[in-house]
Formats: structure tokens, C-alpha cells, sequence
């Protein structure tokens, strides 16, 4: 059977899905509101109207500093979508079994929550080319707090589902972004009275709700198996195994980074879940 010979036009199909890839994953990047202590950044949340279910997007991740070669390392845990987590169930593992040094260590393994959620951006004291684009919001506890006390907490009569709404009945949501020793702190960001943002109209709510993005397409989902090579380059330091892509998702300095460490919800408990609890209850009695 013949093989079909190399030539410039299969160079030409690489050279160009290649870019396409660069491309793709700096836009992506880019797609993130960045933001910095000192400053207030003021939003208004958009909704998924496609599929109103998916306006926040929550995931689990790990991220630590490589104890093979000091890269950093972060994935999306696959209890994101109630699957078996192999990094948890490692963790459990040292933490059950493991000398005081193992689980000292594994201590970077600790999953934390996030969710994603689309903006538009009203005013970006940084970053101004900003105003006026829909961007992505990626943040922790403290910020979830705030948000879902103005969508069904003690907030909820003032704002509810204004804080959604791109008219002058919609109300800015004002991301207030501190320093609290060496991290940042969100908690004095808050919600404000209904106000018009400038130069929207009708024609625009309508374009901009159309065009917000697929929070999912931000993560990846890796195999069971990619995981636990992750952890072994990375946590194990093993040697002797090719270098897997480890980024899952594009890491930026948002209000998500520095926000306390998650504990799972009181829901019906996959594997992984059970795990997690073991792991809190070995830590009690450490």
C-alpha cells in the first residue's frame, strides 16, 4: 500500500491549524476581565438567554506550582460534570495512609469552586478599550455571595432579576477589588441603584444578549487517565513520561484567584463527593 508522498500544500494545512490554534487560545485569554487591587471595576451581569440555565457556569480545579520543575500546574476537576476525580482520590489516599511529610504536600492538592458568568463592561479604570465589550467574569465565594444575595437573599427585593437588565432599569454591579495582605479581597463589592448606561439603546440590549459567550468552552474536561500522568510528572515528579498539556483552563488574575477554598454542597454525593468528606473528617482529627 502506498503512502502519499509529503508536499507544500500538507505544510500549508499544518502551518495554518496551528495558527488557528494560537489564535483561538489568545482570544480566549483575552475573553477574561482582568483585574487589579486599588481599583472598581463596574459591570452588569448578562444573562444566557439562548438557555437561561447556563448564565453561570460552576467548575472544580486544582492549581499548584509543579514539585517536578516549578511550572504551573492547574485542571479542571472532572467532579465539575459528577465524574470520579483521581486527584481527590489521591489526595484521600495520602491523607488516610501517608507519613506527616506526604500530607503536609498534599496539602496543594486542595480542589477549589468557581464560577463563570458574561458581562458587559460599563467602566474598566485600567484597561478603558475594555468599555463597551462583553467580557468574562471568573470568581470565587466571595463574589458568588454577593450575587446570589441579590438574586434570592435578603437583597433579592431590591435587585432580583434587575441585574440582569441592559436598560435603565438594570442595576451596575460594582466590583470593588482590595488588598487584604498578600491577596485581594472582594467583599466591599456590591450592587447599586438602577441607572442607564450610556449609548445602549433597545437594538443594543438585543445584539449584545445574542452575542454573550459559551462559558463552558473555557474549560476542558480531561481523561481519567491524562489526570493521573498529570499527577505523576507534576505531584510524583516520576520520570521517564512525555510532558502532557497541563493547562485547562486559561488562568488570569480575576476576582476568582485568591477567594477562600471550597467544600462540596449539601447534595447527593457522587464517589468523589464521599471522598471529600473523608478527607474533611482525617483533617479534624489531624
Amino acid at each position: 500500500m502506498s503512502t502519499t508522498a509529503f508536499n507544500p500544500n500538507m505544510f500549508e494545512s499544518i502551518k495554518s491549524a496551528l495558527t488557528k490554534q494560537t489564535e483561538t487560545q489568545s482570544t480566549k485569554f483575552k475573553d477574561f476581565l482582568k483585574t487589579e487591587p486599588g481599583n472598581t471595576y463596574t459591570v452588569r451581569l448578562l444573562p444566557y438567554v439562548g438557555d437561561p440555565s447556563k448564565t453561570f457556569f460552576r467548575y472544580y480545579s486544582y492549581s499548584w506550582n509543579s514539585f517536578a520543575n516549578g511550572q504551573f500546574t492547574t485542571v479542571v476537576s472532572p467532579a465539575t460534570w459528577g465524574e470520579r476525580d483521581p486527584i481527590s482520590e489521591e489526595r484521600y489516599r495520602i491523607l488516610r495512609t501517608g507519613t506527616e511529610e506526604e500530607k503536609k504536600k498534599a496539602a496543594a492538592l486542595t480542589r477549589r469552586e468557581n464560577w463563570l458568568v458574561n458581562i458587559y463592561i460599563v467602566n474598566d479604570p485600567v484597561n478603558p478599550d475594555n468599555n463597551g465589550q462583553i467580557k468574562v467574569l471568573r470568581f470565587g465565594r466571595q463574589l458568588h455571595k454577593i450575587i446570589m444575595d441579590a438574586i434570592s437573599g435578603e437583597d433579592a427585593e431590591d435587585f432580583g432579576p434587575r441585574i440582569f437588565d441592559l436598560s435603565p432599569k438594570g442595576c451596575n454591579f460594582k466590583i470593588k477589588v482590595e488588598r487584604q495582605g498578600d491577596y485581594p479581597t472582594y467583599v466591599s463589592s456590591k450592587f447599586v441603584s438602577p441607572r442607564e448606561i450610556e449609548d445602549l439603546d433597545e437594538s443594543s440590549y438585543k445584539e449584545i444578549y445574542k452575542n454573550v459567550k459559551d462559558l463552558e468552552s473555557y474549560v476542558t474536561l480531561k481523561t481519567q487517565d491524562e489526570l493521573k500522568e498529570i499527577l505523576d510528572i507534576h505531584y510524583h515528579c516520576k520520570e521517564d513520561e512525555p510532558e502532557p498539556e497541563i493547562k485547562s483552563i486559561k488562568e488570569t488574575s480575576s476576582p476568582a484567584k485568591a477567594e477562600n477554598k471550597s467544600q462540596d454542597d449539601d447534595q447527593e454525593k457522587s464517589v468523589t463527593e464521599i471522598v471529600d468528606d473523608s478527607i474533611e473528617s482525617l483533617l479534624k482529627n489531624l
